[in-house]
């Protein structure tokens, strides 16, 4: 897709505009978020990554519109998993309900800017040595099979503070009490930072760690760098409101791991696929639609299944219980 100088201008601008406005209308005054308020702003964001997938449509055909709904289902389907520890990073830092709005926003503005540097790193990867598609699967199957050998032994994820949080809370002075939204405070002629600048930290650079398997797999659907910064800037702006939107779902969702292994390993063949066809080799290729398709159908059965073993579950022990209290 030949994407222009100015083209890539207009869209950044627009994604900003889009961010100033949320935070204008849904997050520049501290609160609890309803649940109805966090289904109407996922419903917006979800609307706007279709109408730009439209756009492309009408602007450059059928392919890059499908490469960026595959890119952004990918990405929308990865990032759920990092709702998981978002609530652990809420948790460690005892962040006040009526703040966490706050705190999510502005960290997914971080870690969107880290993404882009990611991505631009990648973009040049793929560009230079096409035997980097090699790496990118076999880290996909790795990690595909990583997934299932966790979910299989049951382990719950923990958050631990990464090296440059560490850093930060070492060197710079803070204060363990929140002080409103203010990242900053002055006390005793100290300038110290608030935890409310920590958790922000915390939430964007953790994100970083996602990145590692989400950015090779949006690569093995597209090598398309402006699909790829924008399917993720839609996926991630929208994870503000499907925290709490679906915070209190996750646990019901205990086959997420294998449907997202499934994925990943399912693109890390697609790239080793691709790096032998790159390599002069007659072998079969997958295509974006089947990619597309397939990606869905996984989701799809996913969902339903862990919601249909959850319920058998709650109802299960819902029954024991009636017996101990028999």
């Amino acid at each position: 897709m030949d994407v222009s100088v100015s083209m890539w201008v207009g869209t950044i601008g627009v994604l900003i505009a889009l961010i100033v406005a949320d935070f204008f209308i849904g997050g520049r005054k501290p609160h609890e978020v309803s649940i109805k308020e966090a289904g109407i702003w996922t419903a917006v964001w979800i609307v706007l990554a279709l109408i730009f997938g439209g756009f492309l449509w009408w602007h450059s055909g059928s392919q890059p519109a499908t490469e960026f709904f595959a890119g952004y289902i990918t990405e929308k389907s990865l990032s759920v998993d990092n709702l998981f520890v978002f609530i652990l990073i809420m948790g460690k830092f005892a962040v006040p309900r009526i703040y966490q709005q706050r705190v999510l926003m502005f960290g997914v503005i971080i870690a969107l800017v880290l993404r882009a540097v990611f991505i631009a790193g990648g973009a040049a990867l793929v560009t230079q040595f096409s035997w980097v598609f090699y790496i990118f699967g076999a880290f996909l199957i790795w990690t595909a099979w990583k997934l299932i050998a966790d979910a299989r032994a049951g382990e719950e994820e923990e958050f631990e503070e990464n090296r440059l949080l560490k850093t930060i809370e070492r060197r710079f002075p803070s204060t363990s009490v929140y002080h409103g939204t203010k990242l900053f405070i002055r006390e005793n002629g100290r300038r110290l930072m608030t935890p409310m600048l920590i958790v922000m930290i915390a939430i964007g650079t953790t994100d970083v760690l996602f990145a590692l398997d989400s950015i090779p797999a949006i690569f093995g659907l597209t090598q398309d760098p402006y699909i790829v910064f924008t399917a993720n800037a839609f996926a991630l702006m929208g994870l503000r409101q499907l925290y709490f939107l679906i915070g209190g779902l996750l646990k019901k969702l205990i086959y997420l791991s294998y449907g997202l292994s499934v994925i990943l390993g399912f693109i890390g063949v697609k790239l080793v696929l691709h790096a032998l066809h790159e390599s002069g080799l007659h072998v079969p290729e997958i295509g974006i639609p089947l990619s597309l398709g397939f990606i869905v159908v996984v989701l799809t059965v996913t969902t339903v299944a862990s919601l249909i073993a959850s319920k058998r579950l709650e109802a299960a022990e819902g029954e024991q219980q009636e017996k101990i209290d028999v």
